[in-house]
């Protein structure tokens, strides 16, 4: 054998190496887009149900269908805090009065996902236990106004005085790819429950 042939071996073995790190490199980036698309789409969605959820019952706040349970409306939201409410309101539209609570759970609850910053989102209605499901909530904060636009420190219990709530959500995906986690955040700003004001 001369030394071309070990030369051409060589220059086989290094080309060889070269195509075969393009090809390990393309098959990384694909499974990375791959991943990560479907992580977006998954993402996008939790954010958009729990939020139409929140927003749902955030509108209803003071709303009764029988009118004389709640005779005074301002009343309505019995705690405030930077990551938990509970308000009256009717639920199920059956004329009866319900109370929801809505809180964010530790970090320490979802150890056994690879996100380290998920937690449950909370809603209890009347007295039932606790229902959650874990859409990759991070972050769940809540700023109260009264009537003239100006913050209103927490926490808060009693009459309230709140005439709007600004709402900050964020969601992340609860399992990554090479750690790097998606975010959506959702932000009402604002919000204002029509019953709140005084009839």
């Amino acid at each position: 054998m001369g030394i071309a042939t070990i030369l051409d071996i060589l220059a086989s073995i290094i080309i060889g190496g070269i195509m075969m790190n393009i090809v390990y490199r393309m098959s990384d980036t694909l499974t990375d887009r791959t991943y990560n698309h479907t992580g977006e789409l998954t993402l996008q969605q939790n954010l958009a149900t729990v939020a139409q959820i929140i927003e749902y019952d955030f509108r209803k706040i003071g709303y009764c269908k029988n009118w004389n349970l709640m005779p005074d409306p301002t009343k309505a939201i019995t705690f405030a805090d930077t990551s938990s409410i509970r308000f009256l309101t009717d639920v199920d539209d059956d004329a009866d009065l319900d109370s929801i609570r809505y809180y964010l759970g530790p970090t320490s609850e979802l150890k056994s996902t690879p996100n380290p910053r998920d937690r449950k989102l909370y809603r209890v209605v009347n007295n039932e236990l606790p229902k959650s499901s874990n859409l990759g909530v991070t972050q769940f904060r809540l700023v109260y106004y009264d009537a003239l636009g100006d913050t209103i420190p927490t926490p808060i219990s009693g009459k309230t005085g709140i005439s709007s709530i600004e709402i900050n959500l964020t969601v992340e995906n609860v399992a990554a790819y090479d750690t790097n986690y998606s975010t959506a955040f959702w932000r009402q700003i604002r919000m204002v429950a029509r019953n709140l004001r005084n009839r």
